[in-house]
């Protein structure tokens, strides 16, 4: 049942985060962007609220099946690590434990999850590529022809890229999603254990309701601290490739990055990767315990 809730869990989230999962994309690949509200303006004012939903039919489609996994793998991972050191799955963990299934995880997930980042990421970022490429373009005071969107949706993305830049294409930024997701999780699973731990009532193994909500919108936000700076990392060279591409590797697109526009680089969408965990992963662990209470209680 850990996969079912972990699937429901997902879904939940991903309907109420992804506006700023799209606001966040734009901020880190788009160096035009001071901030979110300017990010935020601008894209209303182009797009409107359609802007904010590019690339979301293949997440919704996908989401599932990746929060299914993660939650799956986690206490699974945990079951078997509960089994071999103590004798029994049901035995308390000790965070080491809680620590190395997390980061598997996160490790697991990254192989479902590339080519579909990279598909969002790309119809994400595709109306700043043609908006440079019409600003490069045209003699002065002709205004050019708009083009057509390169990408008319998810699988159309992934079948370009596919045939443009082969299968390492949709596992391009696969590496810095490793050592995202990696610690992340970890760090998510981790966090979340702690502090159910800390906020359930005396005589009780698990908190009430408001303690979930606690518990899951914090272990998002700390989570995503952790995560930024491989974040903006992942979302500069799946973007790339729109055009001529920048970046030649992970170590290439770090010293870059630095160089061109400092060490702040590196936490470029942070805040908002904090403010959108919390309501986002509130609503995930929710969605997950309770599936799982309410499975609890028809099988017994």
């Amino acid at each position: 049942m850990d996969f079912v809730a972990g699937a429901i869990g997902g879904v939940c989230g991903v309907a109420v985060g992804y506006p700023l999962d799209t606001v966040k994309v734009r901020i880190q690949t788009e160096p035009k962007y001071t901030g979110i509200w300017h990010c935020i303006r601008d894209t209303y004012h182009r797009e409107r609220v359609w802007g904010f939903y590019r690339g979301l039919s293949l997440p919704v489609c996908t989401v599932s099946l990746v929060s299914s996994v993660s939650f799956g793998t986690y206490c699974h991972c945990l079951a078997h690590i509960c089994r071999l050191r103590y004798g029994s799955p049901d035995a308390k963990p000790a965070k080491a434990d809680i620590t190395l299934s997390g980061c598997a995880s996160g490790l697991v997930r990254v192989f479902l999850t590339s080519p579909t980042e990279v598909a969002k990421v790309r119809l994400q970022t595709q109306t700043q590529t043609q908006q440079r490429r019409l600003s490069a373009s045209g003699p002065s005071g002709v205004p050019p022809a708009c083009p057509e969107p390169k990408y008319r949706g998810p699988l159309h993305c992934l079948a370009t890229v596919a045939r443009e830049e082969g299968l390492r294409g949709l596992y391009k930024g696969s590496s810095a999603l490793l050592l995202r997701d990696g610690h992340s999780f970890a760090t998510y699973f981790l966090s979340y254990a702690v502090l159910c731990e800390c906020l359930s009532p005396a005589g009780h193994s698990h908190p009430d309701v408001l303690g979930v909500l606690v518990a899951g919108g914090c272990a998002g936000v700390l989570a995503w601290a952790v995560a930024t700076p491989m974040d903006v990392i992942k979302s500069r060279l799946q973007a790339d490739g729109q055009g001529q591409r920048r970046y030649r590797g992970l170590l290439h697109c770090v010293v870059t990055s630095v160089r061109e526009e400092g060490p702040r680089v590196l936490f470029k969408g942070l805040l908002i990767n904090c403010g959108r965990a919390f309501p986002v992963n509130m609503v995930v662990f929710v969605a997950y315990e309770a599936v799982l209470r309410l499975t609890r209680g028809l099988l017994t």
